[in-house]
């Protein structure tokens, strides 16, 4: 992002709305590819964190990678319920990844979110990454989902939050201004960390964006 329209971002107040629960009825692959260029909103003690997603993976119920492949357990019971609330799972002993719930109440499905563009807050995610021990780069903030849920101030008590009203929220693409995204810009690949029917094409980014995980 231009540093002038950065600055006057991170001076201004944040107008963003949240999306309807309509916006998250789409099926879930068209959903992980609407997601694109759509800003997570995160209100925090008064605070707000805003990242623009660059980057999806989507996981459907016949998907032996899917957390909900063998059906509805008290992990996943979230993932079965109503589209457009969060779904938050702990991986490695360490870290939280944010995935956003997908698909009729009755189907277990969610897109993860891989990679936000940071927007707003940047100073707050940097110290939330603080540590890491080194003071990273605007480009290494979120570059990662258990990157991001860091920056962005999540952790399990965001698990199963409903998405469509504050503190953590989804803004649409044209939050900022006029609508300027391009779907032509959207890249399909293979899914990446995973052993189960990792060659299904079901993870999505911008092209050329910076702030991707892996091209």
């Amino acid at each position: 992002m231009d540093p002038i329209r950065q600055s006057k971002i991170e001076n201004r107040k944040i107008p963003f709305k949240p999306l309807p629960r309509s916006f998250y009825q789409a099926p879930t692959l068209q959903l992980a590819k609407d997601l694109l260029g759509t800003f997570l909103v995160h209100r925090s003690r008064g605070v707000s964190t805003i990242g623009r997603i660059v980057e999806t993976e989507a996981y459907l119920q016949d998907d032996p990678a899917c957390h909900a492949y063998r059906g509805s357990t008290p992990r996943t019971r979230v993932m079965f319920g109503p589209p457009g609330h969060a779904y938050l799972y702990f991986i490695y002993g360490m870290y939280w990844c944010f995935n956003v719930v997908s698909a009729p109440p009755g189907t277990g499905e969610a897109v993860l979110v891989r990679a936000l563009e940071p927007i707003h807050g940047i100073e707050g995610m940097r110290r939330r990454r603080a540590g890491c021990g080194k003071r990273l780069s605007d480009k290494a903030l979120c570059n990662g989902p258990g990157k991001l849920v860091i920056a962005m101030g999540m952790g399990p008590r965001q698990n199963g939050i409903d998405l469509t009203k504050p503190p953590l929220f989804l803004a649409g693409r044209a939050a900022l201004g006029p609508d300027s995204f391009d779907p032509r810009h959207i890249l399909t690949g293979t899914r990446i960390g995973i052993n189960k029917a990792a060659q299904h094409p079901y993870r999505f980014y911008l092209r050329n964006n910076p702030f991707v995980s892996k091209r």
